[in-house]
């Protein structure tokens, strides 16, 4: 499929998370299990990555276990999944890995990185046991994306070209089944396409009709907290990373998560949780997950105690 294949040359070009070290100080505060789960192009031991991050929580924090995402029998497999699988079927696959888990059983954090973020909230709304307490979102686009990674400038001729023939294809059959990223691309031009054959995110945003369970679910976590970084060239429009997204019928202006009929209308249970200050909305410097340690260590640390 040639236009897999042009998906594929931008989409492995895409970051996988930096943080730049600094020394680390001993903590004795107590242990809730963590789950972490990578963003695309990542895996799950990576050791630049979600394998330093798994090494300084568990330093951070003595004793806490940390559960780190692989989707496929090896690192290779869990990297590709990242591109071309089912992500509904990636969701069942890990709500089933945490329930066998004797260690997550009393409840435990989470933690999603870039689309990772989107999974793990799919894991809270449909798998409440073993229940999760804290979600945080690293970068996540919890309104899917509208754009392509590092695509030079939205009044190029090349991307609208591409944008074209992922409007055309994205919810169409391969795509929509295989295309990790299809299956949370959020086209505002063609709402009712999106809400019809979206088969993961039009769900999970209850864009159809509202799943009660889905709502309950998620109103059981105690933070959802959302990290937006203000320089990201990856993620399209970066307002999706604290639940915005482009005003639908057009391109161009955005609305945040509290102007969305989502939020209005409460179909997700958001407007309920943030009025219970169970949001949490941060923002740091930097390009796509990329951030420093200290950073994380004051800000993120403590939702993990």
């Amino acid at each position: 499929i040639p236009m897999a294949a042009v998906l594929l040359c931008f989409l492995l070009a895409a970051p996988v998370l930096l943080v730049t070290s600094s020394p680390i100080h001993d903590s004795d505060n107590g242990t809730v299990p963590l789950v972490l789960w990578h963003g695309m192009g990542d895996s799950c031991c990576n050791p630049l990555s979600m394998g330093y991050i798994k090494k300084m929580i568990e330093q951070e924090i003595p004793g806490v276990y940390v559960f780190s995402v692989m989707i496929g029998k090896n690192i290779v497999e869990d990297t590709e999944n990242g591109f071309f699988s089912d992500v509904n079927e990636q969701v069942s696959m890990v709500c089933n890995q945490l329930a066998l888990d004797p260690k997550l059983k009393g409840g435990y954090n989470a933690m999603g990185f870039s689309q990772g973020a989107q999974f793990l909230r799919a894991v809270a709304q449909r798998c409440a046991s073993p229940p999760m307490k804290n979600l945080i979102s690293v970068g996540g686009q919890h309104q899917g994306v509208y754009g392509l990674p590092r695509c030079p400038g939205e009044s190029s001729k090349i991307c609208d070209m591409i944008r074209e023939a992922l409007n055309k294809e994205a919810y169409l059959g391969w795509f929509q089944k295989h295309l990790v990223q299809a299956q949370y691309w959020h086209d505002p031009l063609n709402d009712d396409l999106y809400k019809k054959y979206s088969r993961f995110l039009a769900d999970i945003n209850q864009e159809r009709a509202v799943n009660e369970t889905y709502k309950k679910n998620l109103q059981q976590l105690e933070k959802f907290v959302m990290v937006k970084f203000l320089q990201d060239s990856v993620v399209d429009p970066v307002d999706t990373e604290w639940f915005g997204f482009l005003k639908t019928g057009q391109a161009k202006e955005t609305e945040t998560l509290q102007e969305s009929v989502l939020y209005k209308e409460d179909r997700l249970g958001l407007a309920a949780m943030d009025k219970a200050g169970k949001l949490v909305f941060l923002a740091t410097e930097g390009d796509h997950l990329q951030f420093k340690e200290e950073w994380f260590k004051a800000n993120l640390l403590p939702y993990l105690h």
